[in-house]
Parts: structure tokens; C-alpha cells; sequence
């Protein structure tokens, strides 16, 4: 080992985190659970930060349809989400208003319900043990919803899907970092990182850090960093509009796909797709769009008044589904990116970060790797 001076080691951690979202704070949160020392390095909020933009699902439905191993990833870790949660919330001395009432996705046409049904039946042939769903007519979802409206004609249910109050969890795992010793350092920006023969070498400007271990989970900013490791982060943007109600009675005891309402009472409505580049903005035509079809799965909606409304990227592969790699090149650097940083996070704080530590990457990861993205160009 490489001599280190008394500056480099009050700068140095086991393991150095670059980014300090959902994914980079369920790592850290794993890896110290055993006792490792963790840095972790934040740009701020003037990031394409994905986690200011979740719907805050743990959901099932539908995961994984032309995916099988997407579809166990899936499930695994929301089967983990209850300790995950109850440990957190616990050390954190803070509810997470985690709940797994199942979900629901209403559909207002015959067409509508018979495709999604087709789709989850076939999902549900090649991966058979996975969660299930049934399959709702109107009297049904209304048993269920009743404040739905006469053009919902059915639905599908999961009793495995559930949701959180996401702005709790990534508070709660920062207290419990920081409770535990990690390091944060918010505002910074990676300009290089160096591999040296006992580690990695981050520089932020002028300053410098010193990390055994280095795991990217910078999300689209894993473009830029992951080829100085020798790995691969073939990312786009797809930004997703979201609207959240004044605070309104409960009415909703489950959770939808595109709508939910949270602990606090307000009902969050986002349904959108879009390949617009980086812009995080929002547009009136796609939000009337979205509140359109809110109001028509519940009428009442129609009255309320929409307090807030935002635009976030998500962090998209170009088939949409995680990338897990260790590099070969660089020994001891890691790249975790995902769009579905909620449902994966019980996943991520347990079996990604119990892998890093070993240096053992697990089989069922295999299956994630960017290799599978060998003949796509990377974006510029």
C-alpha cells in the first residue's frame, strides 16, 4: 500500500458514494450496517436530481413484462421493503408512513382493461412466482374506491404493491447516516477520478478524497463518470410531470399507478413520458392531460385545488431497467443507476450493499449488467 499523508487520511473512507439520492443513501445506509467507514458526495440540488421526482411507489404490477429477471428483482425487494422500513424508521426515530394496502390500475375503457390484463397474464405465465393480480370489474373497484367515477370500467389489483412517503425516507436515511459517522459533503462537484494502486482518488476543484471503494449512483451524471472506471452508462433523461392536490379528506385507502394520496392528505397525479432532453420544466398541455384523466377516474378531484406542480428526469437505460456493474478494469468500483430507486431501495440497502462489501456481485445481477448494451452506441 501506497504511503498516505495525515491530510489524504483524514480524507479517506472505506467507501466513496457519488451521490446522495435515494440509491446512493440506501447503499451508504447497507454498507454501514457493517461497520465500514462511507463518504459521500453530493452536487446539490442543482443536480437532474431523479429523486425529487418519484411517484414514492413500492410497486409490483406490472414490473418486469418483457423482463422475468426484472420481474424477481422486482418482487425480491419489495418483499424486503418491511424490515427495511421498520429498521429505518426505528434508528431514524421516524415513521416513513410506509404501507402495503396492494395497489390498484384503473381503466376506463374495455380496450384499456383488456390489453393490461393480457399484458400482466403473460407476465404472470413466465414468471409464475410472482406476485399475482385480479382482475376487477366496475362494482368491484368501486367496493374498493368508491369515490371512482362511472367511466372506470375495471381494473387489476396487486396485493403486493404499496407506497411511502418518499421525502421521509431519503430524511431518514441522511439522519441515520449521519448518526452512523458518514460523511456527507453536499454542494460538490467530481471533476476527475484517479486509480491508484490502493484505491481511488476523487477531485472535487481543488480538494481531494481517498476512497478503498467507489460506487457511482450519480444517476444520469453516471454517463461522464463511469468510463474513468471502466465501465459503461449508456443513460437518458425521460422527464415525468407531477401534480400534487391541497390537502383533502382521506378517500383513497390504496394507492393507483398515477394517482395516490399521501399521509398528509394530499394526492399526487403524474402520467407522463417524455423524451424532451434535460429540460425539467413543466408544460400546461401535458399537465391539463394528466389532471384530465385524474378527474375522470375520480370526479371529486374536479373541486380540488392543485397546490404544486413539478418536472424531474428519470434515470433511463435504454431497455428502462437497472444497470448493476463492477469493473474489471478498476477492482473496487461499482455503478448502481436505476429509474425505480423506491421499490429497488429495501434491494439496494441490503443485497447490493452486502456485495460491494464482499466483492462478490450476486447471480441474479448478472442480468443487469451493461454488456447487455454492447451494440448501442453510447449517447452523446
Amino acid at each position: 500500500m501506497s504511503a498516505v499523508s495525515r491530510k489524504e487520511k483524514a480524507d479517506a473512507s472505506d467507501v466513496v458514494i457519488i451521490g446522495g439520492g435515494v440509491v446512493g443513501m440506501c447503499v451508504a445506509y447497507g454498507i454501514t450496517r457493517h461497520g465500514l467507514s462511507v463518504t459521500v458526495v453530493d452536487e446539490g440540488d442543482d443536480a437532474f436530481r431523479a429523486s425529487r421526482g418519484n411517484f414514492a411507489l413500492v410497486w409490483v404490477q406490472g414490473k418486469g413484462i418483457d423482463n422475468p429477471d426484472y420481474a424477481r428483482w422486482t418482487s425480491a425487494s419489495a418483499n424486503l421493503w418491511q424490515s427495511f422500513a421498520a429498521e429505518l424508521s426505528n434508528e431514524a426515530e421516524m415513521p416513513l408512513f410506509y404501507s402495503r394496502p396492494g395497489g390498484l390500475m384503473a381503466c376506463l375503457s374495455e380496450n384499456e382493461l383488456e390489453r393490461r390484463v393480457g399484458a400482466l397474464e403473460r407476465l404472470h405465465r413466465r414468471v409464475p412466482d410472482t406476485a399475482g393480480f385480479d382482475v376487477l370489474d366496475h362494482a368491484q373497484m368501486k367496493k374498493m374506491l368508491p369515490a371512482i367515477g362511472p367511466e372506470v370500467v375495471g381494473g387489476t389489483y396487486c396485493a403486493a404493491d404499496g407506497h411511502v412517503n418518499a421525502l421521509r425516507l431519503l430524511a431518514a436515511l441522511h439522519r441515520t447516516a449521519g448518526r452512523r459517522g458518514v460523511i456527507y459533503r453536499p454542494g460538490e462537484h467530481v471533476s476527475r477520478i484517479a486509480v491508484s494502486s490502493d484505491g481511488f482518488r476523487i477531485h472535487l476543484g481543488e480538494r481531494e478524497l481517498f476512497g478503498r471503494k467507489i460506487v457511482l449512483t450519480a444517476g444520469l451524471g453516471n454517463r461522464d463518470l463511469a468510463p474513468q472506471l471502466g465501465l459503461y452508462a449508456p443513460l437518458v433523461p425521460q422527464r415525468g410531470q407531477i401534480m400534487v392536490t391541497e390537502k383533502l379528506e382521506p378517500f383513497l385507502d390504496y394507492p393507483l399507478g398515477t394517482i395516490r394520496q399521501t399521509n398528509e392528505g394530499g394526492v399526487m397525479i403524474g402520467d407522463s413520458k417524455e423524451d424532451v432532453g434535460f429540460d425539467k420544466g413543466t408544460d400546461s398541455r401535458t399537465l391539463a392531460t394528466i389532471a384530465m384523466r385524474a378527474i375522470r377516474t375520480f370526479p371529486r378531484l374536479a373541486g380540488a385545488q392543485v397546490v404544486r406542480s413539478w418536472g424531474a428526469l428519470r434515470v433511463m437505460s435504454p431497455d428502462g431497467y437497472p444497470i448493476y456493474d463492477q469493473s474489471r478494469q478498476c477492482p473496487g468500483a461499482y455503478l448502481v443507476t436505476c429509474h425505480s430507486g423506491i421499490t429497488l431501495a429495501a434491494a439496494h440497502a441490503t443485497i447490493i450493499a452486502k456485495a460491494i462489501i464482499a466483492d462478490a456481485w450476486p447471480e441474479t445481477l448478472h442480468a443487469f449488467s451493461a454488456e447487455r448494451f454492447d451494440h448501442v452506441q453510447e449517447p452523446a
